[in-house]
């Protein structure tokens, strides 16, 4: 499957209320990453981030070096004009997050909510973590959302991965050490509800011994 055709044909056929992991405001997301930047010139990126309203949110409380990634460029549109001016203050990426160029040693905060559980492949996964360790700076923080161990295991027509603290820990790697979990029931615009994991990790440097 071409996952960016799947993913574009979404967004540019599906208002943001007709999607299953819409929510009006992340509000854990905006709560965790405002306990973890409290300098608002922290630079911030939001995984996946596509049509998601936590980037207003972020712009509302003040921070100033934001960047969005997504696959779709049809989702980072529509927040383009849904911000209007303000969309000139943050950087936009579309792209894969596992083979993008980063800046390397960047970001003080990376959030991810609902991208890692479509990474079924172990190297995928791989490549994700790759690419978090090239991209945040030292002491950096990720705060991330997958779904949890009664979470779905397909969404949008795609399998996903389930995940407690302890497992997902464990794919993150020794450099990214557990700061705190959290398990939140999503209600979707349907009605339904999604059990997702919040878990926040800090990140060190390397320890002799460990491979990077």
């Amino acid at each position: 499957m071409d996952t960016q055709a799947h993913w574009a044909q979404i967004y540019e056929t599906k208002s943001p209320d007709e999607t299953s992991w819409y929510e009006s405001h992340l509000q854990t997301s905006l709560d965790w990453i405002s306990d973890a930047a409290t300098d608002h010139s922290a630079s911030i990126i939001d995984v996946g981030g596509g049509e998601s309203t936590l980037i207003d949110d972020l712009l509302v409380r003040g921070y100033s070096a934001l960047t969005v990634l997504d696959l779709a460029g049809a989702a980072i549109k529509k927040s383009q004009d849904r911000l209007e001016r303000a969309a000139k203050s943050v950087n936009w990426i579309v792209g894969d997050v596992t083979t993008i160029a980063f800046p390397v040693n960047t970001y003080n905060i990376w959030h991810d909510r609902a991208v890692f559980h479509f990474l079924t492949n172990p190297e995928q996964r791989l490549a994700y973590i790759r690419q978090t360790t090239s991209a945040l700076k030292i002491g950096g923080q990720v705060v991330m959302a997958t779904f949890g161990p009664q979470g779905p295991q397909k969404c949008s027509g795609l399998d996903t991965n389930r995940y407690d603290a302890e497992s997902l820990s464990r794919e993150m790697g020794p450099r990214f050490r557990l700061i705190r979990s959290s398990t939140v029931l999503h209600h979707t615009p349907k009605g339904t509800t999604q059990q997702f994991l919040y878990c926040q990790f800090s990140f060190s440097p390397p320890q002799k011994g460990i491979t990077p």
